[in-house]
């Protein structure tokens, strides 16, 4: 006998992390309430993700209803999908606006998940949310909530790290490595290809030696531990990030770890170290509001406003700015390309509709950003652009994502194996002893 379809309730947050999110739930029926389009006009206006994810899916709406009526149910566009209709009940027996004392745009949404229950006993209705919140004062009332997992990878703890220690080597092997610069994979590792770009710590007894595994020639070669722009790494895992930093057949990085690893720091000075490669260097991060006002109600114009979200780029650029005297001649070249907007910090929101072509792109802070909107700005590059992706995947501050539905966590699984890329997970804190405490105790 075959499963009954299910009804699927959207909230707002579900749109906003996907606006393509109803093509997503197969032969099953999904249902947007009323109240869920009140929220969607209230971020249509604006130039985030957001609002073109808000745009995106209100232009959608229209399309598949052509002359239909939203009260009665049509095709979702596209082979095995089911129907979709707009909620306009707000009303229900068991009623959340009387339950929670609140007449709010949630307890509404609430609402129209326990009507379309009550008057279809036969089928299963789920309310699909991002918010936790809402899931739970969902469940509260007897009502099916669960999270939307699409874009969302398995585990944390089984995320790629990009590198691995292998213990014991062939002594031989590490010789060949010194001696030649690499050696065929096979006399290292009998099983298993590592995925491509893959880094290798690798031991024998006293001798050790750092590989990155190169797909096209089969072999693992060696890796050296050098600086870019007076910033030298201090551990293994630094020197496999600035390798894939500075090696220009690899043209997307991701880097993962807790504050004080120097994911942004390696970025900058790898980026300065190639300058002459690229037409311009931009360095950008998402703006998420403080304690999630609006960066709106910050005093002065759109520069102050921005100012305290850019200032940990800032920070990075004025410690490598450091390393120089007033006479050396790369102080100079990076005040110029400053004052020449050829090196340009900037929020993220700046690049949208932008072609990225000759760019040395760095954003900072992914871990911030939807998987929609990683994809967004990849899809932007142009020809002999990079793309360096840093931050920390438990140090999120949208209130819809998590560990496992972020962007920088979505990329990481997506695209590993991948030729063209290279991921570095990084632990060990650099930054200093009491940054370290912090991180290991607090």
């Amino acid at each position: 006998m075959a499963e009954t379809k299910k009804i699927f309730v959207l909230d707002t947050s579900v749109i906003l992390y996907d606006h393509t999110a109803i093509k997503n739930f197969k032969e099953h029926d999904v249902v947007i309430p009323i109240a869920v389009l009140e929220e969607l006009d209230n971020f249509k206006k604006g130039n985030d993700t957001k609002n073109f994810a808000a745009r995106e899916f209100i232009r959608y709406i229209d399309k598949i209803s052509g002359r239909n009526t939203l009260q009665d149910w049509v095709n979702i566009n596209g082979k095995g999908h089911g129907m979709f209709k707009i909620e306009m009940h707000q009303h229900a027996k068991n009623d959340a606006v009387k339950v929670f004392g609140e007449n709010k745009a949630d307890h509404r949404i609430i609402n129209s998940a326990l009507y379309l229950s009550e008057n279809n006993p036969e089928r299963k209705v789920v309310l699909v949310t991002k918010d936790i919140n809402l899931r739970l004062k969902a469940k509260s009332l007897n009502l099916s909530a669960e999270d939307y997992e699409t874009g969302k990878i398995k585990e944390v703890s089984e995320l790629y790290t990009g590198r691995t220690v292998i213990e014991k080597t062939p002594a031989a092997s590490i010789g060949e490595i010194y001696e030649k610069g690499s050696c065929d994979v096979s006399k290292v590792l009998k099983k298993n290809l590592p995925h491509a770009n893959h880094y290798h710590i690798l031991k024998s007894g006293d001798k050790s030696v750092l590989a990155r595994y190169n797909q096209d020639s089969n072999s693992l070669t060696r890796i050296h531990k050098t600086s870019a722009f007076k910033v030298n790494p201090r551990n293994a895992e630094q020197a496999f990030a600035l390798d894939a930093i500075l090696n220009p057949n690899i043209r997307l990085v991701t880097l993962q770890g807790v504050a004080g690893t120097g994911k942004t720091l390696l970025s900058l000075a790898g980026a300065l170290e190639q300058r002459r490669n690229y037409h311009q260097i931009y360095l950008a991060r998402p703006i998420v509001p403080l304690s999630n006002k609006d960066i709106g109600y910050l005093p002065g114009d759109i520069k102050s406003k921005l100012n305290p979200y850019m200032e940990p780029l800032w920070d990075n650029l004025k410690f490598i700015k450091a390393q120089f005297s007033d006479k050396d001649k790369e102080l100079k070249q990076i005040n110029e390309m400053v004052e020449n907007e050829k090196l340009i910090v900037c929020p993220l929101a700046y690049i949208r509709g932008r072609s990225l072509s000759n760019v040395y792109f760095i954003v900072d802070e992914a871990q911030n950003l939807t998987p929609h909107e990683v994809k967004t700005v990849i899809s932007r590059a142009g020809e002999n652009t990079k793309i360096v992706f840093t931050g920390d995947i438990f140090q999120i501050d949208t209130p819809y994502l998590d560990t496992q539905s972020n962007g920088l966590s979505y990329l990481i699984e997506k695209l590993k194996g991948q030729n063209l890329y290279a991921h570095v997970t990084l632990e060990k804190g650099e930054r200093s002893e009491l940054a370290n405490l912090a991180n290991e105790f607090l």
